[in-house]
């Protein structure tokens, strides 16, 4: 059973963006909830039927989610089973599979994880790739190489290389059949899980981060091959660092812009934020509120190279 702690005043929640966020007293209401406990099978060790019997077996309560078969609700915290240690699950919030679902990765294609720590979306990338085919996960801090070392380990991936490059500045002597950017960001989308963001993150941070993530996505698209996808993600509301930044690679690349196909209905991606006008192809992009789908918030979008 989740425990409830007291709602946060509605009024003082994400004030600035009252105004976009559709249902806003289920958003609220959401927001004041705990995250559930979400795990993702990891198909290279197990299949869910097996993984959700052996759970069962150990009198965990164990729930289907309807839009994706690898993924359960568990009833407690389960990381100190032997089965996460045998690498078996990642916990994983809902929200954040739906990036590396919308970047629908293929076996044998060349991969890249631009910023991959803590490695939940490059464990991810390389079940959908059956393990085979190149996977490059990329991550520039030393500290936070530790945890995708860990977990690339844990859930024993074959395919995968770790890099420590800098994302914006990875090196152009490589192509790849996708890559995924889920950038560093304001983090306003784990509200449910840090307090501290009920007002919002500072109009610094959002701008400081805006200025990387646009040098990120910039980098990666040149990373494509010619038919390539990218799929770029954040876990923040604010369009700064969503809209913004993929409205500004439309306007320097010739990049296409695809419709995301996510497993439920979510909001559309904004064409206008105060002054800002984006083009109304942004529109196709797919923002996730926590009570859309009882689990954090984000933002994903798709782009493909001609």
């Amino acid at each position: 059973m989740r425990s409830h702690r007291p709602l946060p005043d509605s009024n003082e929640l994400l004030p600035r963006y009252r105004s976009i966020v559709p249902e806003w007293t289920r958003f609220a209401a959401a927001c004041g909830r705990p995250l559930p406990t979400v795990i993702r099978t990891n198909t290279l060790r197990a299949t869910p039927e097996a993984l959700r019997e052996r759970l069962l077996r150990q009198g965990y309560a164990v729930s289907s989610i309807s839009w994706d078969g690898t993924l359960f609700e568990v009833d407690r915290p389960i990381g100190s089973t032997i089965e996460h240690w045998l690498g078996l699950f990642y916990v994983q919030e809902a929200v954040q599979t739906l990036p590396v679902i919308a970047l629908d990765p293929h076996p044998d294609e060349a991969i890249l994880d631009l910023c991959a720590a803590p490695g939940g979306k490059t464990t991810q990338i390389a079940a959908q790739m059956d393990g085979t085919g190149p996977l490059i996960a990329n991550e520039p801090s030393g500290r936070r190489q530790q945890a995708l070392l860990a977990n690339v380990n844990r859930l024993g991936l074959l395919n995968a290389t770790i890099t420590a490059y800098r994302g914006e500045a990875f090196p152009l002597r490589a192509r790849f059949d996708r890559v995924l950017v889920d950038a560093p960001c304001s983090a306003e989308g784990t509200v449910r899980k840090e307090p501290s963001l009920w007002q919002g993150a500072s109009n610094g941070t959002i701008v400081r981060l805006a200025r990387l993530q646009k040098r990120l996505i910039v980098r990666a698209y040149d990373l494509l091959r010619p038919g390539g996808a990218l799929v770029y993600s954040t876990c923040t509301f604010a369009p700064e660092e969503n809209e913004a930044v993929v409205a500004h690679l439309l306007s320097i690349r010739d990049a296409q812009l695809m419709p995301i196909r996510l497993p439920f209905e979510a909001s559309p991606g904004l064409d206008a934020w105060g002054e800002e006008i984006y083009p109304s192809e942004l529109r196709g992009c797919a923002r996730i509120y926590p009570h859309q789908i009882d689990s954090g918030g984000g933002f994903v979008a798709r782009i493909e190279r001609s």
